[in-house]
C-alpha cells in the first residue's frame, strides 16, 4: 500500500466522526464530500484482498491451546447447540467491545482448542458490543455463502453423496461459480454476475429449506424473523444443461427459472417484511453458520446436513477451480482489505505502511482471511449499509488465534456515497475491536 493510502486512511479515521455529525446537525444541507470518502471505496472497500505469503496450507484453523484455569469458553457438548435455546447457554459477553452501536454491530467467536492436537476439543466464546448480536438489518450480499452451502448439501442428499462442491454446474466448475461470487469477477469459466450466480444457488436450494436452516433444520436460533427469502438478481446463472457433472456421471439438478415461483419467495416490501426486507439476519445467525462451517472437520457435531469435507474446501480455498492465473479461489478472494488492514493496525499498534507485511511477519506468513462482503443503499431505510462477514486464522500470533467475525455499520442519506461513509465506520469498527480482541487474548495468554 502506497504512503499517500496510508495517510488517506489515518486522515479517514480521524476526520469521519467530525464529517458525520456535520451531516447530521444540518441535515438540510448537501455536505463536501472529501476526497478520501470517495477514493475510500475503490482502494479499500473494492480493493483485491491480500494473500499470505505461504499459502501451501489448506488447513481451517491456528488456534491457541486453552489454557485450564480459564472458563470463559464451553464446547459444543457443553452448550448442546441442538437443544432449543442454546443462545442462552453459550460462553457469551455482550458488553465486549465498547463501539457504540452507532458505529456498527459486531460479534467475534472467538476460539480455543484443549490441546495443539488436530483432533482437539474446540471451545468457544461470543462477544458483541452492546448486546447487539440479536439485532435484525440486511446482511446484502454477504449472505451469499448461506445459498452456496445450502445448495451443495441439498445436491449431496439428493445425489446420495456423488455430487457436490467438485461437481460441474453444465460445463463450469462448482468452484469457479463460487469464487466469481466473491471476486465480483470472471473466474476461469465463471463470467462474474455475482449477483446472477448467487441467485441460482438460492433456487436450487429452495427458500423454505433455506430459511429451515436457520431455524429447525439446524441452526435452532430462537430469532423467529430470521429468514431468507430474497433474491439478488432478476437475471439467474443457466448452466447449459440441467446436469451436474462429475468426471462422467452425470445428475439432473433442478431449480426455479424465476424466484417468485418460488413459493418461499417473499418481496422486498412484503406484508410482514418491515424495514429489514425480506431476508433479515443478525451478527449471531451470520457468524454461526460460518463458524459450523469453519469447523466441519474440527467439530463434526454441528456440521451442516450432508455437506461434505470437500465442499468446505471449495467454499474456503475454491478447490478444483479453472483459473490459471489463481492458486487459490473461494472465499480468500473475497474483495475489500478493510479487515486485512484492522487486523494489521491491531497487531502493529499503529496503522502501518504494509499491513500484509505486517501479517506475514506475525504469522510466518501463514495467516488467512477468508471473507464475504455486502453493502448497498438502502432506499428503505435512507442509509449507506456495510456488512462483513469473515473467518480469521493467525497462526504464531500470541501462539495462534482464530476466530469468525459478523459486522454491520450504516450510515444514515441517500445515496451511493452513504455507503462509503458506511464502509469508513466499519473501518473504525473493526480496527477498535481488533486491538481490543488481541489486548483480551494476550492477558489470557
Amino acid at each position: 500500500m502506497s504512503k499517500t493510502m496510508v495517510i488517506r486512511l489515518a486522515l479517514l479515521l480521524s476526520v469521519i466522526a467530525t464529517n458525520i455529525q456535520a451531516q447530521q446537525a444540518s441535515p438540510t444541507l448537501e455536505p463536501a464530500v472529501p476526497q478520501q470518502v470517495v477514493d475510500f471505496y475503490a482502494e479499500v472497500m473494492n480493493a483485491p484482498p491480500f494473500q499470505a505469503a505461504d499459502m501451501r496450507s489448506r488447513q481451517i484453523g491456528g488456534v491457541l491451546p486453552l489454557a485450564s484455569s480459564t472458563s470463559s469458553y464451553l464446547s459444543s457438548a457443553q452448550v448442546d447447540y441442538f437443544r432449543a435455546g442454546w443462545e442462552q447457554r453459550i460462553a457469551k459477553d455482550g458488553q465486549f467491545f465498547t463501539a457504540p452501536k452507532a458505529l456498527g454491530r459486531i460479534l467475534v467467536i472467538d476460539y480455543k482448542a484443549e490441546s495443539i492436537s488436530p483432533n482437539a476439543t474446540l471451545s468457544y466464546r461470543y462477544l458483541a458490543n452492546q448486546d447487539s448480536e440479536n439485532e435484525l438489518y440486511e446482511p446484502w450480499s454477504s449472505s451469499k455463502i448461506f445459498a452456496f452451502t445450502a445448495a451443495v448439501a441439498k445436491v449431496r442428499q439428493l445425489s446420495a453423496g456423488e455430487f457436490g462442491g467438485q461437481s460441474l454446474a453444465g460445463n463450469i466448475p462448482i468452484a469457479d461459480l463460487i469464487t466469481s461470487i466473491h471476486s465480483y469477477e470472471p473466474f476461469g469459466l465463471a463470467d462474474g454476475d455475482s449477483n446472477a450466480i448467487a441467485t441460482y444457488f438460492m433456487n436450487v436450494a429452495g427458500r423454505d429449506h433455506l430459511t429451515a436452516l436457520f431455524h429447525d433444520q439446524w441452526l435452532l436460533l430462537s430469532n423467529p424473523s430470521i429468514r431468507f427469502r430474497g433474491a439478488y438478481a432478476n437475471k439467474v446463472f443457466e448452466p447449459i444443461d440441467s446436469q451436474w457433472h462429475q468426471g462422467d456421471k452425470l445428475f439432473r439438478v433442478d431449480y426455479i427459472a424465476q424466484s417468485i415461483d418460488d413459493l418461499g419467495y417473499q418481496s422486498y416490501r412484503c406484508e410482514h417484511c418491515g424495514l429489514t426486507g425480506n431476508k433479515p439476519m443478525t451478527t449471531l445467525a451470520q457468524a454461526e453458520w460460518l463458524k459450523r462451517l469453519a469447523v466441519h472437520e474440527r467439530d463434526p457435531v454441528t456440521r451442516l446436513p450432508y455437506l461434505q469435507s470437500e465442499d468446505v474446501q471449495v467454499l474456503f480455498f475454491g478447490k478444483g477451480h479453472s483459473d490459471i492465473k489463481h492458486v487459490d479461489g473461494g472465499m480468500l478472494q473475497g474483495i475489500s482489505t478493510m479487515l486485512h488492514h484492522a487486523i494489521a493496525t491491531a497487531i502493529a499498534g499503529e496503522l502501518p505502511s504494509d499491513p500484509k507485511k505486517v501479517l506475514d511477519e506475525a504469522t510466518q506468513g501463514q495467516w488467512r482471511i477468508w471473507q464475504k462482503i455486502g453493502w448497498g443503499p438502502s432506499e428503505t431505510r435512507g442509509a449507506g449499509e456495510n456488512v462483513v462477514l469473515a473467518h480469521v486464522s493467525l497462526p504464531h500470533f500470541q501462539g495462534g488465534l482464530e476466530f469468525t467475525l459478523a459486522a454491520q455499520s450504516a450510515e444514515p442519506g441517500d445515496g451511493d456515497i452513504y455507503v462509503n461513509y458506511a464502509g469508513i465506520k466499519m473501518q473504525s469498527l473493526l480496527t477498535q475491536s481488533m486491538l481490543e480482541l488481541f489486548a483480551a487474548n494476550q492477558v489470557v495468554k
